[in-house]
């Protein structure tokens, strides 16, 4: 994706302050919803790189699998419940913003064929575009890798409890760490509505048993 490029030192820093501000809000905010809610309504939140979230309002979403509509109001929730976890994150920075970028890429992906709705490798347009995003802002280069390893590696929990063909431990471990692909799959599958809490934990105890029979039988 082409950037657009910041024309003045007065765009550049309202928008660096808005960065900043969404990151402090990220962080100490139980339920950073609600702030992003009341700014999504705001002129600046159409410019880019943040209209790359704020299109998410206009992207549906399975209603069999995502009963709370479209992908903002999913991310919202995945948003919410990262809160309530990123103290158990290695580095809360990058989770959290993890957990509000991870389905940037559904926009471009997702396809509504005859009521069916998907959004195949939205991950991995969606990592390519949280780059783009970061990179508006972020000059640690290390922090961006590890953000957009979890966003490229986020469905795993799901591919590999299922045993489905997209499943890749052997990459996604030398990407990224497990636990925190687990940690963010976790927050993605209990952002939805109705989301069975119990079931979740049971396909996170999964998730973390076939990885860590991966590693024990390549030692």
């Amino acid at each position: 994706m082409a950037l657009k490029k910041v024309e003045t030192v007065g765009e550049m820093t309202d928008k660096m302050d808005l960065f900043n501000e969404i990151q402090a809000h990220l962080m100490r905010d139980d339920a950073p919803a609600d702030y992003f809610n009341r700014i999504s309504e705001k002129e600046f939140f159409h410019e880019y790189p943040f209209s790359l979230l704020n299109r998410l309002k206009e992207v549906p979403q399975s209603p069999k699998h995502h009963p709370e509509g479209n992908v903002w109001n999913h991310t919202m929730l995945v948003v919410n419940e990262a809160a309530r976890k990123k103290v158990k994150s290695k580095n809360p920075v990058a989770f959290m913003w993890a957990a509000l970028l991870h389905d940037i890429g559904k926009a471009d992906t997702t396809n509504n064929e005859k009521g069916r709705i998907t959004a195949y490798n939205h991950e991995k347009v969606g990592a390519v575009q949280a780059e783009d995003f970061l990179n508006e802002f972020m000059k640690d280069k290390g922090m961006i890798q590890q953000i957009t390893a979890l966003i490229r590696w986020h469905m795993q929990i799901l591919f590999v409890v299922k045993s489905m063909k997209f499943a890749d431990i052997k990459t996604m471990m030398e990407e990224t760490d497990m636990e925190e692909i687990a940690l963010l799959g976790y927050c993605d599958r209990m952002g939805r509505l109705y989301a069975d809490r119990k079931a979740e934990n049971e396909n996170l105890r999964i998730f973390m048993k076939k990885c860590i029979e991966f590693i024990t039988k390549t030692e």
